[in-house]
């Protein structure tokens, strides 16, 4: 049988490129060699788009934009009678065919939907979720609006944009004290990977975690403080998905930042979870109701917070963090399946969603 082509698609203009290029280079090391090609797609911080056919190993820091040897330019294309990628090759327009596209990106410009409608309309077989879900899991103001309208509990919330905020500051501050109750979580409604994220426990903390979130969206959400286990469910599928034993992160730092995440490296992996035999079993279902609810395929993880009374829905993520630290992979491994049948998995759901559609 031929090998199928892999586009794996990285890096990108957002504030987490650097962990998409960590976990590329996991996911492409990693792909079945006997049954896929890999071709790699960078994204440069400044928006360029790059072929690169260098060592995997060099994608890490950004080190693949040192080899100009390696470097042309190739573009995606929305022109769907392409069937893959444009590149300038020694001047000249060259078509590379590709069967299936791996966008290994994470946050705005890459998980937030824009890359997705892209692929869409380039009719491109492509792993994860679709171009609305991608975009309503991203805003966390959707995603929360959604999760209440399907009746998935979650944290006390408020969201505005900055336009609102700078119209009367005085009254959203007020409204959030006497609505949610210090200490306040802010959050940018679009980025991921904790990136912009504060706890608020007064009201100049409040006020100055604000001016933080607009640094990376206009539009901020705001959520009560929850006591309990912050744990993390791995789904995977289309119209029947499946969850992963659910694992548990115990942040090193006050609670699970950017910091925590990528850099200390001293955040403790639970797995399976610390809760109850029933409590695992009621986090999984609630798990795939928010999956279907947000219209997800492929693949997300779906975070809550668990304590003795209640299982709340924290965030989906539809691009989850793939380095060998990364949840997802390892949630799926503890459950029996490996690293790279897990990937090989969400390319044949990629291509049977795309033969399904047609």
């Amino acid at each position: 049988m031929d090998k199928l082509t892999v586009l794996a698609l990285f890096g990108g203009k957002s504030s987490e490129h650097d962990v998409s290029t960590v976990s590329a280079a996991s996911v492409i090391s990693n792909i079945p060699c006997d049954k896929y090609n890999v071709i790699m797609l960078g994204i440069t911080k400044d928006g360029r788009w790059l072929r690169y056919t260098g060592e995997t190993s060099r994608l890490p820091e950004d080190k693949w934009l040192e080899d100009e040897a390696d470097l042309h330019p190739a573009y995606l294309v929305p022109d769907s009678s392409v069937g893959g990628i444009v590149e300038i090759i020694d001047g000249k327009v060259v078509t590379t065919p590709v069967d299936v596209v791996f966008p290994i990106l994470h946050g705005k410009n890459g998980e937030d939907g824009t890359v997705q409608g892209l692929l869409q309309l380039a009719g491109l077989a492509f792993v994860g979720c679709d171009m609305i879900s991608s975009a309503d899991c991203m805003d966390k103001a959707v995603t929360n609006a959604l999760a209440d309208r399907a009746g998935i509990a979650q944290a006390k919330w408020l969201s505005f944009t900055e336009h609102e905020y700078r119209s009367n500051p005085q009254k959203i501050l007020d409204n959030a004290a006497e609505t949610l109750g210090y200490p306040i979580f802010v959050k940018p409604a679009n980025a991921g990977s904790s990136v912009g994220i504060s706890k608020a426990t007064d009201l100049q903390t409040l006020a100055d975690g604000i001016e933080v979130a607009f640094v990376n969206d206009n539009k901020v959400v705001l959520e009560e403080t929850v006591t309990g286990r912050e744990v993390e469910c791995a789904v995977l599928g289309n119209e029947e998905p499946i969850v992963a034993t659910p694992g548990e992160i115990a942040p090193c730092n006050d609670f699970y930042d950017f910091d925590a995440k990528y850099v200390a490296g001293t955040s403790g992996l639970f797995i399976p979870a610390r809760i109850s035999d029933e409590q695992l079993e009621a986090v999984k279902k609630q798990a795939i109701k928010a999956y279907k609810a947000l219209g997800c395929e492929g693949l997300s993880r779906v975070d809550f917070f668990v304590n003795d009374e209640q299982i709340l829905l924290n965030e989906i993520n539809t691009i989850p963090g793939f380095t060998s630290i990364s949840m997802y992979p390892k949630l799926f491994e503890h459950s029996g399946i490996a690293y790279p049948d897990l990937l090989d998995k969400l390319l044949t759901l990629a291509i049977q969603r795309k033969e399904q559609r047609q």
